[in-house]
């Protein structure tokens, strides 16, 4: 297999492309069209380093009906598109492989309602995940889904690849909270899928085909979400290991023993040397660390439970237990276990980040052959996240280009041993293009032609972000 960002695919010809830039001239504003260099380079990357691929044409929908109008037009010139939010993904969902127009919908950005007596929030896909969570704070509400970027993406991107975050083990990932959508399908048709109500099963579950589905199937415009009340305390603990697999027994153990925290985070010795010194200070020899964070209506209550998964990992060998005092100590461990991604890319140029899912009884097992694996191959790999979930975020770390070959056997490997052990490609970044070759590594050949059916339905002419999430159908 070759790597994403050594492929290329063909791109759109110059006719075709001032075709579609005069008729989106017809639909939006001058302020609403970008074709200048400096603009195509920024929206070329995400955060998957999956290669370079600068669109021709940047549009900036303000409204749904502009939406679907620059839909109808790049239908209309043949030529492909593909939506963006904050370009903050970790698979290449966002890059345009063919050129043609990306829709950015980042100026969508209204929280248009939340209404603490219906429990429910009305956004615009735009709309940062953080700035909700604060609106929903203010009225005493709570938007549990927490990807670890939620100060700068946004929940539109949160729907295209259903994502989760910390919180996901108690709590539960995005598509949990959707109730609504107006969706926008890839002809420029405008539809109202799924309720405002908590419970509603009338027809198809369209909502849960929609939520994850990559920005392949189409785009919300509008997003009505489901809010809860908000814990009135929580507590946080830092548990220290000498090894990332005594630490990994103890995640599993905590959960045996009845105690069910809303995070449970795990960081290797790796990432703790990416964010050493970078606000809070770990003791001097830590080998690994154990983020336990739990909530509830009694502070006492929190506290019994925090004692109980000291007594569990302390059998399993932590050399030490500090429950955070206060907020802003709580918030210093937070802002670290956030900077470990950019903090890896401090130890090397280059990373690739696979968001790996096993049976939790299986992590410790996954880490040891992980990090064997990087050994042999001579790359550094760091293993750290939700292992509560069995969601893993294991990172290859490498100087350059010229060790891409030897990134793409452990990628390969990676995530060969992944299914082997039970688990899946990805537990929440989505497939996207970085892993696209490898989707059939998990799912049997008909699967994948099924879904590949369930695309051309609602994309005959395959413009929308093509080149996402199937492999080419002789890969399989």
């Amino acid at each position: 297999m070759t790597m994403p960002s050594e492929k290329t695919f063909p791109r759109v010809e110059p006719g075709r492309l001032e075709a579609v830039w005069a008729a989106l001239g017809q639909v939006l504003s001058s302020e609403q069209l970008r074709r200048d260099d400096e603009t195509r380079q920024r929206y070329a990357r995400d955060e998957s380093d999956s290669g370079t691929y600068p669109p021709d044409i940047i549009a900036f929908p303000e409204t749904t009906a502009q939406v679907s109008a620059v839909f109808q037009a790049c239908q209309a010139q043949g030529v492909p598109f593909t939506p963006c939010g904050a370009r903050s993904g970790k698979s290449g969902g966002a890059l345009s492989l063919r050129g043609g127009v990306m829709v950015s919908l980042e100026r969508m950005n209204r929280i248009r309602s939340v209404s603490a007596e219906d429990l429910t929030a009305v956004v615009e896909p735009g709309v940062i995940t953080g700035d909700l969570m604060r609106a929903a704070d203010a009225v005493g509400l709570f938007y549990p889904p927490d990807p670890n970027s939620w100060e700068f993406c946004t929940l539109g991107g949160n729907v295209a690849e259903n994502a989760g975050g910390p919180r996901a083990l108690k709590y539960g990932v995005t598509r949990d909270y959707v109730l609504g959508l107006e969706w926008v399908l890839p002809d420029g048709e405008v539809l109202r899928v799924g309720r405002r109500t908590i419970k509603g099963v009338a027809g198809y579950d369209l909502v849960g085909l929609f939520v994850g589905s990559e920005g392949t199937l189409g785009v919300a415009t509008e997003i009505t979400l489901q809010l809860i009340p908000r814990p009135r305390h929580v507590l946080t603990a830092l548990v220290i290991f000498d090894s990332v697999v005594r630490a990994a027994h103890a995640v599993s153990a905590v959960l045996a023993s009845g105690v069910l925290p809303r995070t449970l985070e795990l960081i290797d010795e790796v990432a703790l040397q990416a964010v050493a010194g970078k606000g809070y200070p770990f003791p001097p020899g830590a080998g690994s660390a154990v983020i336990v964070e739990v909530d509830g209506s009694t502070e006492e209550g929190l506290l019994a439970e925090l004692a109980q998964v000291g007594e569990v990992c302390t059998r399993m060998g932590a050399t030490e237990t500090l429950v955070a005092q206060n907020e802003a100590q709580r918030e210093k461990l937070w802002a670290a276990r956030r900077l470990v991604s950019p903090g890896l890319r401090g130890l090397k140029p280059h990373k690739i980040s696979e968001d790996i899912v096993v049976p939790r009884s299986r992590i410790p097992d996954l880490i040891q052959q992980l990090k064997a694996l990087g050994d042999r191959l001579g790359l550094l790999v760091a293993t750290y996240g939700h292992a509560g979930d069995g969601n893993l975020h294991a990172n290859i770390l490498y100087e350059g280009p010229h060790q891409r070959p030897l990134v793409e056997e452990a990628i390969q490997q990676m995530l060969k041993l992944t299914v082997e052990l039970g688990g899946t490609i990805t537990g929440e970044h989505g497939v996207g293009h970085a892993k696209r070759d490898y989707l059939a590594l998990e799912q049997a050949g008909p699967v994948i032609a099924l879904q590949r059916r369930l695309k051309t339905f609602f994309d005959p002419s395959g413009l929308l972000n093509p080149e996402k999430i199937f492999p080419a159908p002789d890969c399989f």
